[in-house]
């Protein structure tokens, strides 16, 4: 599934702020429990800290057998009923999302009515005698509910008082299957706190095992979530039927195989539990193993005949599940069982797309070879693709290794989910300012040229130095235009101005510079400056076309408000690679505005020094190609350093 669909867990606080609190003036004295402090959650810091203190300065609780309560414990302790000593562990990684346990009482700052009555109080204090005598007095309505719909049987079979249920019970036998505003029977409430011996008497006495909850759970559903052998036995051998649905599609199976008890799944099946069933989101109890990472419960529902194949409602399967949650072990499982690596999804994703996304290089690993790589390029996506967006490096290597083509292209459809249409996955890498995937990539043959917003574009607008030396290095082309946004000179241009000595290097790596002094408008009039108050340079290209129907002109760039401080260094690292070049109207009036910049004007003026010109020349000789790799050319050092422009001081190209 691509999200996670799981019934709400009534096993877990959603956020347990304190989960024990020792009490003062002992080191190893009473503290408040997981249970008890489920009850208290709704009180403040300050009222937590006030029954804190009250519990400390009550006696300590004797050593009782389950559903037994010590006359000695005080009120406070009374009313949060019986404590583990060794509460269970929260689990780190709940298959469920956490919620405060729905049999549990609501909280409430001060007792309330029912809670003082003292038919209550005897419950409370396991004080059997005084019940049954108040339980044969006529005036004392053990059938009247409280504001949450509790009755006394209710209170003794939460608080695990087994022998008050039996003596109610004995008085009233009618009210059995008597339902709180939640719909909680007694016989819910003691499977829910696991009271063994108040289930016991409830189930004895007649206790219907079918009752469920508003949320249609049954006390076998809330048994198997409580991981309770025990009592899973004593309501299946009460006629508990074992296939109802929760109120979202669980069964008591899928509950039981969500929590990896292997016992408790055998008895239902032996009981006529459904191998398969599903919720309302078609997930089977396989399916839940697999998303859960629960080996056991998997093992036996394979061993069982469950369809290992199966799918979700979105068309995912435990595979891709398994591959989703980073289960190496689920995953070579269901493979070694022959589970299909070449389903996909509803959204075209497989196993190892998932995989590549989540960066779980050993699952990679393990589906690389089950899934067929022609059935990955039907998808139009590459897992690469997933591997580079996520910046999983290793995943990125292992799919490297395996051979997966570093040169695959975004389908058109996928193509168009993003706002620049990137295609490869060295655009990503660059886009991600990724430095270790792109060199990886790039040495492994990627293209740096496919994608129609070039690859080196993005790097240059990042500003990102390293990255465009490593695409340059590669072959990225210099003189990149952005196809959608004409302009009448290079878009490398554009991006850099703002990072001279990036600038440079562009140029010195064959960027066309005479393009930038070749305007349409001369020594004419040029057209207003469009001006935003943020300019962005796609943007601004837009309205200027739009309103010129022209391709936009490198003087129209430079006057903007957002660059035109730079004006003079730009036009001076340019002029260091074209001849003869006469600038318009437009660049002059920049040149004039600031006199620190006339030596920049007269540069300009012809004629050009003729060492100027055989330079140019001598870099038109040697090529393009040839010269990204200039310093490596049997040339002499000094021969090289003039074509590099290396006689002039490195403060020069400073960026600003």
């Amino acid at each position: 599934m691509e999200q996670m669909i799981r019934r709400p867990s009534t096993g877990l606080l959603s956020n347990m702020a304190v989960a024990s609190m020792a009490m003062p003036g002992s080191a190893a004295g009473p503290t408040l429990g997981f249970d008890d402090y489920s009850l208290y959650s709704n009180l403040s810091d300050d009222e937590l800290m006030q029954l804190a203190i009250e519990r400390s300065l009550s006696e300590t609780h004797d050593a009782t057998a389950p559903g037994e309560a010590s006359n000695t414990t005080t009120a406070l302790g009374r009313r949060t009923g019986q404590y583990r000593a060794n509460p269970p562990p929260t689990r780190l990684n709940p298959p469920n999302p956490p919620r405060q346990e729905s049999s549990h009482r609501p909280p409430t700052a001060k007792p309330t009515d029912a809670e003082e009555d003292t038919i209550v109080k005897a419950i409370l204090n396991g004080d059997v005698t005084t019940l049954r005598a108040m339980a044969k007095d006529t005036g004392n309505n053990i059938l009247r509910p409280d504001k949450y719909g509790w009755i006394p049987l209710h209170e003794a079979a939460y608080y695990g008082q087994d022998q008050c249920v039996r003596v109610l019970l004995g008085a009233q036998p009618g009210m059995i299957n008597k339902c709180d505003l939640k719909g909680q029977t007694a016989l819910i409430l003691a499977v829910g706190r696991e009271r063994v011996a108040c289930v016991k008497a409830l189930l004895e006495k007649g206790a219907d095992p079918e009752l469920a909850t508003k949320e249609r759970e049954t006390p076998l559903y809330k048994a198997c979530e409580k991981e309770n052998a025990e009592i899973v036995a004593m309501l299946l051998n009460h006629g508990a039927v074992v296939n109802k649905h929760c109120i979202q599609g669980w069964t008591a199976l899928q509950e039981a195989v969500s929590r990896n008890s292997v016992e408790i799944c055998e008895m239902l099946l032996k009981a006529g539990a459904k191998l398969s069933p599903t919720n309302m989101y078609g997930i089977t109890p396989l399916f839940t193993a697999a998303q859960s990472g629960c080996v056991e419960t998997l093992r036996f529902l394979i061993k069982h005949g469950a369809d290992i194949n199966s799918e979700a409602s979105d068309g995912a399967t435990a595979l891709y599940e398994a591959a989703k949650n980073g289960h190496e072990d689920i995953v070579k499982l269901l493979l070694s069982q022959n589970a299909d690596a070449n389903k996909a999804g509803k959204k075209g994703l497989l196993p190892l797309h998932i995989a590549a996304q989540r960066g779980t290089d050993g699952i990679v690993s393990l589906l690389i070879k089950a899934t067929s790589k022609s059935r990955v390029n039907r998808s139009g996506i590459s897992p690469l693709h997933l591997a580079a967006e996520c910046n999983r490096d290793e995943v990125l290597e292992v799919l490297i290794e395996a051979g997966y083509d570093v040169n695959a292209m975004l389908s058109e459809d996928r193509s168009k989910m993003y706002e620049d249409h990137r295609s490869t996955i060295l655009y990503f890498a660059v886009a991600n300012g990724n430095v270790e995937a792109t060199t990886m990539l790039l040495e492994a043959g990627a293209n740096p040229n496919l994608d129609t917003f070039n690859t080196l574009l993005v790097a240059v607008r990042q500003g990102s130095i390293e990255l465009v030396t490593l695409l340059v290095e590669h072959g990225a082309n210099v003189n990149a235009y952005v196809l959608t946004h004409p302009t009448s000179f290079p878009a490398t241009v554009m991006f850099s101005m703002k990072y001279l000595s990036m600038l440079k290097y562009l140029m010195d790596n064959g960027c066309d510079a005479h393009s930038c002094f070749s305007c349409t408008y001369g020594s004419g009039p040029h057209p207003p400056i469009q001006e935003t108050s943020e300019r962005d340079d796609l943007r601004y290209i837009n309205d200027t076309r739009r309103n010129t129907g022209k391709a936009v002109q490198f003087c129209e760039i430079i006057s903007t408000q957002a660059i035109n401080r730079w004006a003079g260094p730009i036009i001076d690292v340019l002029l260091d690679y074209v001849g003869h070049v006469k600038l318009c109207s437009r660049l002059t009036e920049h040149l004039d505005s600031f006199g620190d910049w006339e030596a920049i004007k007269e540069k300009a003026t012809p004629p050009r020094p003729l060492m100027q010109l055989c330079r140019l020349k001598i870099r038109q000789q040697v090529g393009l190609h040839r010269l990204r790799c200039i310093n490596k050319l049997p040339l002499p050092p000094r021969v090289i350093k003039y074509l590099n422009h290396e006689e002039r001081k490195q403060e020069e190209f400073c960026a600003f």
